[in-house]
C-alpha cells in the first residue's frame, strides 16, 4: 500500500535518484545538454538533481513523497506565491519501477489539497512537449493547457579544460 507523507531531509538523496531515473528524455537540462554538453562542468543529472533539492530546501513544508514499504517511490515539490494566489508544482517523478499504479495522480492530488488549504487561487504546472505522459496526466486532473513555450539558450562563455 502506498502512502502519502511529507517530505523529510533524509529523504532527498532517494528523490534525487528517483529525479535521475525519471528524468532521462523528460528534462529542459538534458536537451540543453544534447546541444551544449554539461554546463559549468555540471550534468544534466547533477542539475536536474539540484534544482529538485532546492525545491526542497525552499519550501519544504510543500513536499511530500509516496512511501510502500518504507521506501519512497515518488514525489512531488510545490511552491506558493502569496501575492498572486497562483501554486506550483515545479516537479513530480515515480520511480519506472512502479508507474502506472496510480502513485502520480495521488501525488498530485495531495499537492492540490495542500495548495487548497494554504488559499491558493490556482495550481499551474508544466511540461515538456515531449511528455506525453504529463500531457495526458494533467487534463485527468482539471488543468487545461493556456500556452505554449519555446526554450531559447546560448553559453556566455567559453569552457576551459581547467574550469572543474
Amino acid at each position: 500500500m502506498v502512502a502519502i507523507r511529507p517530505f523529510r531531509p533524509e529523504d532527498r538523496e532517494r528523490i534525487c535518484q528517483i529525479t535521475v531515473d525519471s528524468f532521462e528524455g523528460v528534462s529542459i537540462d538534458r536537451n540543453i545538454e544534447r546541444h551544449f554538453g554539461p554546463v559549468a562542468g555540471k550534468d544534466w543529472r547533477q542539475r536536474k538533481a539540484h534544482d529538485v533539492a532546492q525545491d526542497t530546501e525552499i519550501y519544504p513544508e510543500g513536499c511530500f513523497v509516496a512511501e510502500e514499504d518504507g521506501k519512497v517511490v515518488g514525489y512531488i515539490t510545490t511552491r506558493i506565491d502569496r501575492f498572486t494566489r497562483i501554486g506550483r508544482i515545479p516537479n513530480l517523478a515515480v520511480d519506472p519501477e512502479y508507474r502506472g499504479r496510480g502513485i502520480g495522480s495521488a501525488l498530485i492530488e495531495h499537492a492540490l489539497a495542500h495548495l487548497r488549504a494554504v488559499g491558493m487561487a490556482m495550481a499551474k504546472i508544466e511540461t515538456l512537449e515531449q511528455n506525453a505522459r504529463g500531457q495526458a496526466l494533467y487534463p485527468r486532473f482539471g488543468f487545461r493547457e493556456v500556452a505554449r513555450q519555446i526554450h531559447y539558450v546560448m553559453p556566455l562563455q567559453e569552457e576551459r579544460a581547467d574550469s572543474e
